[in-house]
C-alpha cells in the first residue's frame, strides 16, 4: 500500500502549498482522493501515470477538495483516453462537470460515469475481488464523506518445497491458495495447512477530509492500518474548530487513539501557521505513531 500526498493544504493554494489531493495505490489500483486545484500538476511533477486513474474520489464540493477537477477531465481528452473514468461524488457534482463541459464544448471522447453520493450513513460504493470502499459519513459545513479503501483478504501462501514433496498436481494450486484439502496424485487428502502458510495481513486505509471532531466514525475506522485525519488547527486555535467545522491536531490523535488505528498522517493544515511541527508535537501526546503529510511525500505500508 503506498500514499502519495500531491496536496495537504487547506483553502487557498500557494506557492508552495497544494489544495487536498492524494493518490492511493493499493492491490494493483490506482485511487485518486480529492482533486483540489493545480492536482494534474501535482501529478506530473509526481510522475503519476494519467492512465492508471480510473476512478476519483471527491469528499465534499468544497473548492478546495475538487477544483482541480474539470482540468483534469479534459486533459484526459486531450491525452485520447478512452477507457472509462469513475467519479463518486456528492450529488451536485455531476451537474457542475456537465455544464462546464456543455458550456465549453469540450465534451468527454472517453465513458464519464458519475456515482452520486447523498447517504447519511456508511455504504459500500465499490467492490471487486481484491478491494472494497465505503463511505465514513462526516460532520462539515456540507455534505461529506470520508473513504475506507480495505483489501480483501490474502489468499494462502504455497510452499512449492512442501506442495512437490506431497505430490500435488499444480492443477490444485488455486485451491490450496483459497484454503481448501486437496487430493494428491495417489489419492491421498493432503490438508492445506501442511503445505501453505498463513495469508499476508489485509491493510486499510481511511481517509477522513475537512470534519468536526466527531466520534461516530471510531466504528468504522476501527483497527485500520493507516488514518488520514484533517488537523487544520492547533490547540490554541480550538476556538475556531465549532465555526469552521475543523479539527485539531490533537482531536486527530484522539480519534487515532479511540480507533486503534496503527498509522496516523496529518493534514490539511491551516495556511495561517508558517510551519507544521507543533502539528506533530501535540498530536504527539496523545498518539504517538504520528506522521506528517507534506506535498510531494511518499508513504509505503509493507
Amino acid at each position: 500500500m503506498k500514499l502519495t500526498i500531491l496536496g495537504c493544504h487547506s483553502a487557498t493554494p500557494g506557492i508552495n502549498s497544494n489544495p487536498t489531493a492524494q493518490v492511493l495505490e493499493i492491490k494493483n489500483h490506482m485511487f485518486l482522493i480529492d482533486c483540489g486545484e493545480g492536482t494534474q500538476v501535482q501529478l506530473r511533477r509526481n510522475k503519476v501515470k494519467f492512465s492508471r486513474i480510473k476512478h476519483i474520489f471527491i469528499s465534499h464540493l468544497h473548492g478546495d477538495h475538487y477544483f482541480g477537477l474539470i482540468g483534469l477531465v479534459n486533459t484526459f481528452s486531450l491525452l485520447t483516453r478512452e477507457t472509462e473514468l469513475h467519479i463518486y461524488a456528492p450529488k451536485g457534482l455531476k451537474e457542475v462537470i456537465l455544464l462546464q463541459m456543455k458550456l465549453s464544448s469540450s465534451w468527454t471522447k472517453y465513458p464519464l460515469i458519475f456515482h452520486e453520493l447523498d447517504a447519511n450513513e456508511s455504504e459500500l460504493i465499490y467492490e471487486d475481488d481484491k478491494v472494497e470502499v465505503h463511505t465514513i459519513p462526516l460532520k462539515h459545513r456540507i455534505y461529506t464523506n470520508g473513504f475506507l479503501f480495505k483489501e480483501k483478504k490474502n489468499d494462502r501462501k504455497i510452499d512449492i518445497n512442501l506442495v512437490t514433496e506431497a505430490n500435488i498436481d499444480k492443477a490444485y494450486f488455486r485451491k490450496l491458495k483459497q484454503g481448501f484439502d486437496v487430493e494428491n496424485e495417489d489419492g491421498v487428502l493432503i490438508s492445506n495447512e501442511k503445505v501453505t502458510k498463513d495469508p499476508l495481513p489485509t491493510k486499510s486505509y481511511a481517509f477522513c477530509s475537512d470534519t468536526i471532531y466527531n466520534e461516530d466514525i471510531i466504528p468504522i475506522i476501527k483497527d485500520c492500518t493507516v488514518l488520514y485525519h484533517e488537523s487544520t488547527f492547533l490547540d490554541k486555535n480550538e476556538s475556531l474548530c465549532i465555526p469552521t467545522k475543523h479539527s485539531t491536531a490533537k482531536q486527530a490523535a484522539t480519534i487515532a487513539k479511540k480507533a486503534n488505528v496503527e498509522t496516523l498522517i496529518l493534514g490539511h493544515y491551516s495556511t495561517r501557521y508558517n510551519g507544521y511541527d507543533d502539528f506533530k508535537t501535540e498530536a504527539k501526546t496523545v498518539f504517538e505513531n504520528t506522521l506528517l503529510s507534506k506535498d510531494g511525500k511518499t508513504f509505503n505500508f509493507d
